[in-house]
């Protein structure tokens, strides 16, 4: 069993008996032996609590592999999420009436168990520093930068240890390989665009931590949270964008928009194919192979809106506006963005994302991943039906532009973007805009 899993599966563990444990004892403090209920009856109400937390502690990325240099206070974090799940415990009771654990002891435990979630992790950071030692950090960047952080990390309190320093970026890889580092600071200003997304992604592939110094004009263009390293403040760099938790979240989320407008859907789906049918002829649907998830290809579903031999004397050519290639009739469909109903086909089975990047065909992925640095960062998620890109740009926005959209959007991921950008796609299909 690999390392990060049976850490994992000692977290799960560990946090079960804090909360059971805790669950236990404020009840035991606040009545002693007489208690109000049978024990089978508390233990299955505190074991349906404990999944409760542990689901969301799940979501809430509190199981990723913890950071060994410039992690945050875990107690803030820890009691944040806790108050989500004790919200979610008092939800259900209220819609049930049946409470998990006496209502007078909802927020003390949550209060308790915070405390003691947030110690595990301490434990698990402490024992990974005595079985793998001290982070060992090498500095890159200008001379005078790496000297004046050096005097930052030689400091008797700071727990790093500076194995080597690399003064052309161009060589990191193997400054990195020659010094045995773990940890990588780059000091200076241009750093990461000269090791992004090349050498950057063959660190990261060997489990290397990559941070960025912070200056002045990174706080001023609206970077808000920082990592404190030696005094210094840093931002950790990674060429993923959204961990495996919020990632199974988001899916999570989608499936439910799916099961809620599922007849909708299919009434809208049905109308729409009705009409391509009678206007278009046979075979309404458009089969063609794009790039999804991690540079894998799908075949995606769209109603089909132009002549079956469209591309027969082009060869494959991207759409543009006004293409004459359109079925008139159908050219209402296309600017609805109706022809994209089929691909909830495609959601269903995991193949897209209801929101996220944009697929493209393989031959302009393969295009523009040589033209565009760090264009195959998309692919992080499984591409969109709509996305950020969609409703903030136009069909014919250069790539490259699009590409900030969808980082952007890989960046910011919450659940509240997701529902702005769905009432703003449903704007843009009402207003057929382009």
């Amino acid at each position: 069993m690999p390392l990060k899993v049976k850490q994992q599966m000692g977290l799960y563990l560990a946090d079960a008996i804090v909360l059971l444990g805790t669950l236990f004892a404020t009840l035991t403090v606040r009545f002693g032996n007489s208690w109000p209920r049978s024990f089978t009856d508390y233990l299955s109400g505190f074991l349906i609590a404990t999944c409760i937390h542990i689901a969301i502690y799940y979501f809430g990325e509190l199981y990723e592999p913890l950071p060994r240099l410039g992690a945050r206070a875990l107690l803030p974090r820890v009691s944040g999420i806790t108050g989500v799940a004790i919200l979610v415990d008092a939800s259900l009771a209220l819609a049930t009436g049946y409470y998990l654990m006496p209502r007078g002891n909802l927020i003390l435990w949550g209060f308790i168990a915070s405390i003691g979630i947030t110690l595990n992790r301490r434990m698990l950071r402490q024992l990974l520093i005595s079985v793998h030692g001290e982070p060992r950090v090498l500095l890159a960047g200008k001379y005078e930068d790496i000297l004046l952080a050096s005097r930052h990390l030689e400091t008797p309190e700071t727990e790093i240890k500076l194995v080597g320093e690399c003064t052309n970026i161009l060589t990191l890889a193997e400054s990195v390989q020659n010094a045995n580092a773990t940890h990588v600071l780059l000091m200076s200003p241009g750093g990461l665009e000269a090791i992004y997304p090349q050498i950057l992604g063959e660190l990261e592939s060997n489990g290397i931590g990559v941070f960025q110094r912070i200056g002045a004009s990174d706080t001023l263009m609206g970077l808000k949270r920082s990592r404190q390293i030696a005094g210094m403040p840093f931002t950790a760099i990674q060429t993923h964008t959204l961990t495996n938790a919020k990632a199974r979240f988001k899916r999570l989320i989608e499936l439910t928009y799916l099961l809620i407008a599922f007849l909708p859907i299919l009434f809208l789906a049905c109308l729409v194919g009705v009409y391509v049918r009678f206007t278009a002829g046979r075979n309404i649907i458009y089969q063609q192979k794009r790039i999804g998830k991690y540079g894998t290809s799908f075949v995606m579903l769209k109603f089909r809106t132009m002549p079956i031999d469209a591309e027969k004397n082009t060869g494959v050519v991207k759409a543009e506006i006004g293409d004459n290639r359109i079925i008139p009739k159908l050219e209402w469909v296309r600017k609805t963005r109706l022809d994209e109903i089929p691909q909830f086909l495609n959601v269903l089975k995991g193949e897209m994302s209801i929101i996220g990047p944009r697929p493209e065909r393989p031959d302009l992925t393969a295009k523009y991943e040589m033209e565009i640095p760090g264009y195959g960062r998309r692919h992080d998620l499984p591409p969109g039906i709509t996305g950020l890109a969609q409703v903030k740009g136009r069909y014919h926005t250069d790539p490259s532009y699009k590409l900030g959209h969808d980082l952007q959007y890989l960046v910011n991921w919450s659940p509240i973007l997701d529902i702005q950008i769905i009432f703003q796609t449903i704007w843009i299909v009402l207003a057929r805009r382009l």
